[in-house]
């Protein structure tokens, strides 16, 4: 019996070959037929990048902020134009104290937003206030009519019906082929047998698992790359273990900070007013809610909003009626009372010292600094991850304010000498001492 070649390996050749043809002359149509896309334009600052100017927008000032509308702030687009870098950097740190110094365009922006408040950002730099820039700096996006280009007679626009219709039939053809190869194969095997031909057949390969499991070499740096890369991964879920950003529960007793200091202009310190004496800021009682709403059953029409209607409102009012015995008809408590469980948002481990009052009080840093634009918030969440490397470099960018602080005097003037500097920061006045923190 006679023996040749298998057939079958040139018939896969031959399918290569036709798919690598067909693939290639897809790819030269689907290039010819994209259309040109114009470069984006270049950051307006020299070095900036506008990309990343977009995400700290995004993170940082889209909740108060857009760039062609006033929100709860101005309109940032070309903010550049209307006030120069050294200004817009003293007051995304701290525009209440630019606005303190008696600022002429501080003090405009405050009069036309207040009260809102603008929120202190010291953890920026000035290289990520330039992206920021960069970013307003762009030009507003124009709507691109569609043009088309006429060509030869009986050609169709690019990207139109007709690169559908040439593409369909072409795979229908390759479509085709390959049944006809198949066809072909059989017919070939059949004629082989008849004619008492023995086809060869192909040495059976070792396969790759054996391979590779009978190589040490690659078995042991496989072995290394995924104990590395489980470390790895097993290390990024383990930092994440108690950082809770962006945690915003449902409360027992719907709370509005968008009404109460937003639209009521109420200060963070007059519900929270253990934050100036205390460690901590403390939970509000109910009595400081029956201050105002002993004499407010509803709320007004305009408080409404897509997501919470009026009577949502005044049925969360109801509750807390109930809970303190409050008897709006006959304008008396009742006696009976009932405990509000709220849920706590903020919560630091037990061996992290923090004290509000030595922030709030001494350092006369801005509630919005840690707690983000509350103002804003419908529901109430944990706006800083509150994780040690957050503490510290706000600790080393914040400025130690001697106005009026006469405890800090002597020190601050031998330390100033020290580094050389005119105003200390927190981590130089020994704001990295692991004590100040730590038990």
């Amino acid at each position: 019996m006679k023996k040749v070649g298998n057939h079958n390996s040139i018939s896969r050749i031959f399918i290569f070959s036709l798919a690598l043809t067909l693939a290639f002359s897809l790819t030269s149509i689907a290039q010819t037929a994209a259309p040109v896309v114009a470069d984006a334009a270049a950051p307006a600052s020299s070095g900036a990048d506008a990309v990343k100017g977009k995400e700290l927008f995004n993170s940082q000032c889209a909740a108060c902020h857009k760039l062609d509308a006033k929100m709860t702030g101005p309109a940032l687009r070309n903010i550049i134009g209307k006030h120069d870098k050294e200004w817009l950097y003293k007051w995304i740190h701290n525009s209440q104290e630019l606005i303190k110094s008696g600022d002429p365009a501080a003090v405009k922006i405050w009069e036309e937003y207040k009260p809102s408040v603008m929120t202190s950002f010291p953890q920026l730099s000035t290289a990520d206030i330039d992206n920021i820039i960069a970013y307003t700096s762009e030009p507003k996006a124009e709507p691109v009519a569609a043009t088309t280009t006429a060509g030869p007679p009986g050609t169709e626009a690019a990207g139109g019906v007709s690169n559908n219709i040439i593409l369909g039939a072409l795979a229908l053809v390759m479509v085709m082929l390959i049944v006809m190869l198949f066809l072909v194969n059989n017919v070939l095997t059949k004629i082989a047998k008849a004619n008492g031909i023995e086809v060869i057949k192909k040495e059976p390969t070792t396969p790759i698992w054996k391979a590779f499991a009978k190589n040490q070499f690659l078995v042991l740096v496989t072995s290394i790359f995924l104990i590395l890369a489980s470390a790895y991964f097993v290390y990024g879920f383990l930092m994440q273990l108690g950082v809770d950003q962006d945690y915003a529960p449902i409360q027992p007793i719907h709370y509005s900070h968008r009404i109460h200091a937003g639209s009521n202009g109420i200060d963070c310190k007059y519900c929270h007013s253990s934050a100036r004496v205390s460690k901590h800021s403390g939970i509000p009682s109910l009595n400081v809610c029956m201050n105002c709403h002993k004499n407010i059953a509803e709320v007004s029409d305009t408080t409404a909003t897509p997501e919470h209607s009026k009577a949502f409102y005044d049925g969360e009012i109801q509750k807390l009626y109930k809970a303190v015995g409050w008897d709006p008809s006959t304008q008396k408590y009742t006696g009976k009372t009932e405990p509000v469980k709220w849920v706590r948002i903020h919560n630091l481990p037990d061996f992290v010292y923090f004290n509000h009052s030595q922030h709030v009080n001494v350092a006369g840093i801005e509630c919005q600094t840690c707690h983000g634009p509350v103002q804003t918030y419908e529901i109430q969440k944990q706006f800083a991850p509150l994780t040690m490397g957050w503490c510290i470099d706000c600790h080393r960018k914040t400025e130690v304010k001697m106005e009026g602080n006469e405890y800090y005097t002597k020190i601050h003037e031998e330390l100033s000498k020290k580094y050389g500097v005119d105003k200390l920061t927190a981590a130089q006045m020994g704001g990295l001492e692991c004590g100040k923190c730590h038990y």
